[in-house]
Formats: C-alpha cells, sequence, structure tokens
C-alpha cells in the first residue's frame, strides 16, 4: 500500500509515541523527513535521531525528550501543508508560533528551515507543520 503523505506519517508516528511515553518511534527515512528531524532535535523537541540500514532499508530512529517530571515536551504537532491543500507564506505573513514559544518549519528553496530563520533571510515557502 502505497502512502499519500509520509510527513504526516512521521508526525502520527511521533505523537503517538509521546501518548505511550516510548523511548523512541521508529520512522522510515527520507531526506525531507531527515531535514525536518534534524531541526526538531537543533531546537530541542527530540533527545536524537540516528539513521540504520536493515535489509536495504533504511529507517530514522527518534528517540523522544520528556521533561524532568515525565511530562511531554511537545504538547502539539500539526501538519499544515496538506498533499490536497498546499499552504505557502512569505516571511512579511509569518507569525509567532504560540508568541515565538513554537515553531512551524518551512520547506523553501534553499532548504527546509525553522519559521525564524526565514524570517531573519526573508524567505517564504510551504509551510510543512507546527510544533508546540
Amino acid at each position: 500500500m502505497s502512502m499519500t503523505d509520509p510527513i504526516a506519517d512521521m508526525l502520527v508516528r511521533i505523537k503517538n509515541g509521546l501518548m505511550r511515553n516510548a523511548e523512541k518511534v521508529v520512522i522510515p527515512a527520507s531526506g525531507l523527513k531527515t531535514q525536518i528531524l534534524a531541526i526538531l532535535k537543533e531546537k530541542g523537541y527530540v533527545k536524537d535521531v540516528k539513521t540504520t540500514v536493515e535489509d536495504k532499508k533504511q529507517s530514522l530512529h527518534v528517540y523522544l525528550k520528556y521533561t524532568a517530571r515525565g511530562g511531554k515536551l511537545i504538547n502539539r504537532l500539526v501538519r499544515i501543508s496538506k498533499p490536497g491543500r498546499r499552504v505557502y507564506r512569505n516571511a512579511a505573513k509569518m507569525g509567532k508560533i504560540l508568541d515565538g514559544f513554537g515553531l512551524a518549519i518551512i520547506s523553501t528553496h534553499k532548504g527546509v528551515m525553522s519559521d525564524k530563520e526565514c524570517k531573519k533571510l526573508k524567505l517564504g515557502g510551504e509551510v510543512l507543520c507546527e510544533v508546540w
């Protein structure tokens, strides 16, 4: 069975892992997923991301991060742009996510980056997801 939205699948796997307090989740690898997870790791939303190869198939092992009391660090993980409805924003129209505590991940012609980096470089692009 083919997957119509692999990014949404990745986000749902992370949400499900957080709901059951899992240490890690395993996701089929792709370049875009790797870039998105690198941003989440850089901004402190996930502990670590490791790539493994098994039977000629790459997978990403995402180690989830929790607060000191065992609470979820990611409260919401929302897919914005979907295959049936793409959402684009320019740098001037990018608002703050949760008054600056959240993060939007944008796909631009210069690569995948956070909303704050897009504003700094005055770039627009497709809004992939929002995290807070």
